[in-house]
């Protein structure tokens, strides 16, 4: 299930001002490969914006946050706020990202896999 860009042609607030200007999440680092999916809250999700709402449907199957930026057509600062803010109000979980490497960055193998999903959709 695929949700429409919210930044369409009617879109009359920016992205940017949804997130308060926030660029960054406020709880634990969201690697940009981290997968969220949606948690059992989700079913009623009531009075959230339409971005919100947007990612809620895209985290119906699991999905990650670089997939969600790119879904919505924003960056990936404003995907990891989004998606940060919905965790926090119970709506998604964030599966630990795969494996990193000894400076703390993804493996090569990780970032093929990501990077193969995109180009997939």
């Amino acid at each position: 299930m695929t949700a429409p860009p919210p930044g369409g042609p009617g879109r009359v607030v920016p992205v940017y001002a949804v997130t308060g200007g926030r660029t960054r999440s406020t709880g634990r680092p969201l690697p940009p490969e981290s997968l969220v999916s949606v948690t059992g809250r989700a079913a009623h999700v009531t009075g959230l914006q339409a971005e919100y709402r947007a990612v809620v449907a895209l985290a119906h199957d699991p999905v990650s946050i670089v997939e969600i930026g790119a879904h919505l057509g924003v960056p990936v600062g404003v995907a990891r706020v989004l998606v940060s803010d919905l965790a926090d109000a119970g709506y998604l979980v964030v599966h630990a990202a795969g494996p990193q490497d000894a400076a703390g960055r993804p493996t090569p193998e990780v970032l093929e896999r990501l990077l193969a999903g995109l180009r997939a959709r």
